[in-house]
């Protein structure tokens, strides 16, 4: 056997180069976990089509319309010309208070390996509404309003979710019949409205109920209209996030589900309970209008609850993959301090083939973890991997016992990365007391080795 001419420092700088070799199929693995990704949410997409979108809620919201005398200056054959005509206007007013209910039922459907949470939500709730005491302000006066022509609206956000039972509205203990569209700008314009007479208005409030049943998948939302609005959410899913400009009041989770409750008045809304808006003159005798509605509220502006996955296998192993260089690197130094303080050989193609195996446990682990989750497939693709290269050490570096220390480093490091994902609040602070350790071990061991085979050179002149 040839003598090993290569200086400690040589063998350090070649481990270096062989670890950087590694960064290509690294990031191809990356790539790959985000392309499996992508994948999987095109293949959710796909099996909620048909159920129903991401919903929101909004509403009611109770519209008069009244006529107005507008006067404008037109230009005709060069003379200036006063013209008085009357336009349609709108007067929407929103409820002094809503109480709303929605009990959620989630459901998993799968496709191949792939899976989606979609839910079947039934609301209900009852809306006071009351024309304000100083509605001289908004410029209207109680006798120009259409009582008779008015209109309760609805929002949501994907109508085609729409199923079972049609929606039921109640005024005054009298059903109501609805027709589709004209929902509230929260929503996109998208929803259900009916048309009634408020006469009652001018004596005192006016109460409605209601009550439809809609799919959704993802999440749920609520555009807060009213003075004050109490929404409660209840639901057999046990693993709730809640985002949106509003977070709940009360809320409780159990593994059997969870209850969430939220209210919100218009003043933290920012919004009068009273705006208006213009109609076309002609709108109104076609029937049409339901474009012409107040502004609507900025998505800060909503209450959220989003049925999420407790585990997402994808963000896991890609969260894992961006350890990889501390596998290559914690294992590369325990080849090179067996190369460099016991003697044992270690070639560049024995450092390539250990790296290559180390990158292979990555893409186990998402391919497994795609059919059996997480932890099965870490478990898996842990033991495969600490099994070839312990037994791929034994051979290259000429005994057992060390082939077993391989083992050992590989067994821990593989346990520790778990911890890592585990607890992601303390990863930082695991990752860099380990490389402290890890660098303070290698300091001692390599104390009073000559790297750069300097110490052991004749002395000149």
């Amino acid at each position: 056997m040839a003598a090993d001419t290569r200086t400690p420092g040589g063998k350090l700088l070649m481990a270096i180069l062989m670890a950087a070799l590694l960064a290509v199929p690294l990031f191809a693995v990356y790539l790959l976990v985000y392309d499996r990704q992508s994948q999987s949410e095109t293949a959710r997409a796909s099996i909620a089509e048909g159920w129903g979108g991401p919903q929101t809620i909004a509403g009611p919201v109770l519209v008069l319309p009244y006529q107005e005398q507008v006067t404008e200056t037109v230009d005709e054959g060069g003379r200036k010309v006063v013209r008085t005509n009357m336009v349609w206007r709108e007067l929407t007013l929103a409820p002094e208070m809503a109480d709303i209910r929605t009990d959620l039922t989630p459901e998993r459907r799968s496709r191949s390996i792939y899976e989606a949470v979609v839910y079947e939500a039934a609301a209900s709730g009852t809306a006071r509404f009351a024309l304000p005491a100083d509605l001289a302000r908004f410029g209207v006066s109680a006798d120009r309003l259409a009582f008779d022509r008015a209109e309760l609206r609805f929002g949501l956000k994907d109508a085609r979710g729409l199923f079972g039972a049609p929606p039921a509205v109640s005024v005054g203990g009298r059903r109501l019949v609805l027709q589709p569209g004209k929902g509230l700008p929260s929503t996109g314009g998208s929803g259900f409205f009916t048309w009634l007479d408020a006469s009652s208005l001018r004596g005192g409030p006016l109460t409605a109920t209601f009550r439809f049943t809609f799919r959704g998948n993802g999440w749920l939302a609520l555009a807060p209209q009213a003075g004050d609005t109490r929404w409660t959410v209840a639901s057999t899913w046990p693993h709730p996030s809640f985002q949106g400009g509003f977070l709940p009041t009360r809320h409780a989770e159990t593994a059997s589900g969870f209850t969430a409750t939220w209210r919100v008045g218009n003043l933290a809304l920012g919004r009068s309970l009273v705006t208006s808006d213009a109609v076309q003159p002609d709108a109104r005798a076609a029937g049409g209008a339901d474009r012409y509605m107040v502004a609507a509220p900025a998505g800060d502006y909503e209450a959220r609850v989003d049925l999420v996955s407790p585990v997402d296998l994808y963000s896991q192993v890609n969260r894992s993959v961006k350890y990889g260089f501390l596998f290559i690197g914690f294992t590369f130094m325990a080849f090179l301090m067996f190369d460099v303080i016991a003697g044992v050989l270690v070639a560049a193609a024995e450092y390539l083939l250990v790296g290559a195996g180390l990158v292979l446990f990555f893409v186990m682990l998402l391919a497994f973890a795609e059919v059996v989750g997480f932890a099965g497939a870490y478990i898996v693709a842990a033991a495969a991997i600490i099994g070839l290269l312990s037994a791929y050490s034994t051979a290259v570096l000429r005994s057992r016992r060390r082939g077993g220390y391989v083992a050992a480093l590989l067994a821990a490091l593989y346990g520790v990365l778990y911890i890592l994902l585990s607890l992601e609040a303390f990863s930082l602070l695991i990752g860099a007391l380990l490389l402290f350790a890890a660098l303070a071990a290698i300091m001692y061991l390599t104390r009073n080795l000559d790297w750069g085979g300097l110490r052991s050179a004749p002395p000149t002149a």
